[in-house]
């Protein structure tokens, strides 16, 4: 990860067989992820790298593509970012009404 830039942060989980390297020097971040795995459970590891985030922008890409298609048809980079503006303007009302709108319900104390 260092060759590609500072402030990279792996979302991808390791493997179930992975184990840390046997380095002197501070961990790296593979083995601070595996761990925290070891503490706290995959779970809370995804929970705490933001790896649900990844599935909400995989799942919005399928959308996009399903709806407005898998590539530009736009020639030039203005009439593109026009293209994207209005696929982004159909999208996003779409979006919020199929969230669900949940309510804690209260529950009484006897």
């Amino acid at each position: 990860m260092a060759g590609h830039g500072e402030g990279i942060t792996v979302a991808i989980p390791p493997r179930v067989t992975a184990v840390p390297e046997e380095t002197t020097g501070p961990p790296c971040q593979r083995d601070r992820h595996l761990a925290m795995i070891q503490e706290k459970g995959r779970l809370a590891r995804q929970k705490a790298v933001g790896y649900g985030k990844r599935a909400l922008v995989e799942t919005m890409m399928a959308c996009w593509k399903t709806l407005i298609g898998s590539r530009l048809r736009a020639r030039g980079f203005a009439a593109q970012q026009t293209e994207v503006a209005i696929g982004v303007a159909v999208l996003n009302p779409l979006l919020s009404e199929a969230r669900p709108h949940s309510v804690r319900k209260q529950v009484r104390s006897a």
